[in-house]
């Protein structure tokens, strides 16, 4: 069973340095640190480098040479993401450039007027484009599990200010899944990223890089419920401060016959990503094994 617990690495001193240096200094100055971190977590982070270099040798077919270099621009871009989202939500968007392919597709998801899920993945940085949202003038949650240690998580909300989203913590009383069947009943957008699940929660599996994996079930039983459309999207990063954001067309399943429009929805979900891990491939951030 995959090994993900549901909360991300590093601590207070960490991001508050990061956040210091960005905020006086800029961001290149924060990237330069950041090399130096990146360095010490591709020589020592043993655990999660093993599982990042069975994705792109066996899962993608990488040479040992060329794995090797992009285990070290995979701890780079990870942290470039998590700069990124600072400097984003702290009102520093204005030095990012962005493109947008299928924005139209999220305001015909808002004008059908029946909500809808927009799923995403633990690949490139959704959150870079979160602004995007604000845009489709509608009521918008964001589902998120708790992962981060309360004192990060309170100090990155200081830094960042108020953001405008409703934001629907997974908890694990399951207080979530009614706050999520509530903003479905009342027509709102679901935000949610539905490549990981800790262990306990049901799943669902489907071929992912030519190997079955499995999927929490739950976003997509969601949509069956409550016969919502469905958006993939995604925001890559492209160069060092561009972002080029895509979404799917709206997709309609067949909900009358539930079992079958579930398992539909995940292989077009799982195929969804395959295209950015094979385009992006050092923008993959599943530290664990995700085939187990």
């Amino acid at each position: 069973m995959p090994s993900w617990q549901g909360r991300s690495s590093g601590n207070k001193l960490g991001y508050s340095i990061f956040v210091t240096i960005l905020q006086k200094l800029g961001l290149r100055p924060a990237y330069l640190l950041l090399r130096m971190v990146s360095v010490y977590y591709f020589l020592f982070a043993h655990r999660s480098s093993r599982h990042i270099l069975y994705y792109f040798r066996n899962r993608l077919g990488f040479g040992k040479f060329r794995s090797v270099g992009l285990l070290y621009k995979n701890y780079y871009s990870f942290g470039q993401s998590l700069i990124d989202k600072v400097a984003i939500t702290s009102g520093m968007a204005n030095k990012f450039s962005f493109h947008f392919d299928g924005e139209e597709h999220l305001h015909e998801l808002v004008k059908a007027g029946k909500g809808g899920l927009l799923l995403s993945a633990h690949i490139g940085n959704w959150e870079a484009a979160g602004f995007l949202l604000e845009r489709l003038h509608t009521n918008i949650n964001i589902v998120m599990f708790d992962g981060e240690h309360e004192k990060i998580k309170q100090y990155l909300q200081k830094v960042s200010g108020a953001k405008n989203a409703n934001i629907i913590v997974i908890k694990n009383d399951l207080s979530h899944i009614y706050a999520i069947s509530e903003a479905l009943s009342k027509n709102e957008l679901v935000c949610m990223h539905a490549d990981r699940f800790v262990a306990g929660n049901k799943t669902i599996t489907t071929d992912f890089l030519n190997k079955p994996a499995r999927f929490p079930i739950g976003p997509f039983i969601l949509a069956a419920r409550f016969k919502v459309p469905v958006c993939y999207a995604f925001a890559m990063k492209e160069g060092l401060f561009h972002y080029h954001f895509r979404s799917s067309p709206v997709l309609w399943y067949d909900y009358n016959d539930k079992t079958a429009a579930t398992q539909k929805m995940v292989n077009d979900f799982a195929v969804s990503i395959e295209k950015m891990a094979k385009q992006y491939p050092e923008q993959w951030y599943n530290y664990y094994d995700f085939w187990a």
